[in-house]
């Protein structure tokens, strides 16, 4: 398959998860990112529709997948991939002496241009957010570098320190999906508490998620 072809599916297959993770502003999509629930964790097994997952904090966690369900992987990236104009999505915490450090930072293939557009609470770590916006400059410096996003007409600065996760995405196939395999899926929860999942990323040659 033509690599342009790859990244217009890559995209497209995970388009309905990035609008789950949040971000979005209109009503209908704010309640249905409330009921959103991030899955992180090792496939235990895949029968029928049904996935199971070993989340990170040691939970068993069942997860039925919607008819046509799509998978995408992650491909590694370096901080020197990043330009400007990239669109990015950045988890981050706030920095004691001010501003953000990076605790991931994934490069959005162009036809995810736009994709849930903002900056807003995230669950990778305790007080983390998300960003996923426009650099408008990035800036090499000793250990680290500085990329200057922009989203909805707002600034944010926010360091990269040496040796943080940088990935784009990648195909991946349902296949992919096996015991062992690291997953992260934005789940839907239903009225019962089930999650139900349209998409998923997943771990492809020892490169996880890692947002």
């Amino acid at each position: 398959m033509h690599i342009a072809k790859l990244n217009k599916f890559v995209a497209l297959s995970l388009a309905s998860a990035l609008f789950l993770a949040g971000g979005l502003t209109t009503a209908s999509a704010a309640g249905a990112a409330d009921r959103g629930v991030r899955v992180r964790g090792t496939v235990v097994a895949l029968a029928g529709d049904r996935l199971q997952v070993k989340s990170r904090d040691g939970q068993a966690v069942t997860v039925t997948l919607k008819p046509g369900w799509t998978a995408s992987g992650v491909a590694k990236a370096s901080i020197s991939d990043i330009k400007p104009g990239d669109y990015v999505g950045i988890a981050s915490l706030p920095k004691s002496a001010g501003g953000d450090g990076a605790l991931e930072v994934l490069i959005f293939p162009p036809q995810l241009r736009g994709a849930a557009e903002g900056s807003f609470g995230w669950d990778l770590k305790p007080n983390s957010t998300m960003t996923n916006a426009t650099v408008a400059d990035a800036v090499k410096s000793v250990g680290s570098s500085d990329v200057t996003v922009s989203y909805h007409g707002q600034a944010k600065k926010i360091s990269i320190p040496e040796g943080t996760p940088v990935v784009t995405l990648a195909p991946a196939t349902p296949d992919d999906v096996k015991p062992g395999a690291i997953v992260f899926i934005s789940a839907e929860k239903g009225a019962g508490g089930a999650l139900s999942a349209g998409n998923l990323i997943v771990g492809k040659n020892g490169v996880v998620p890692p947002m």
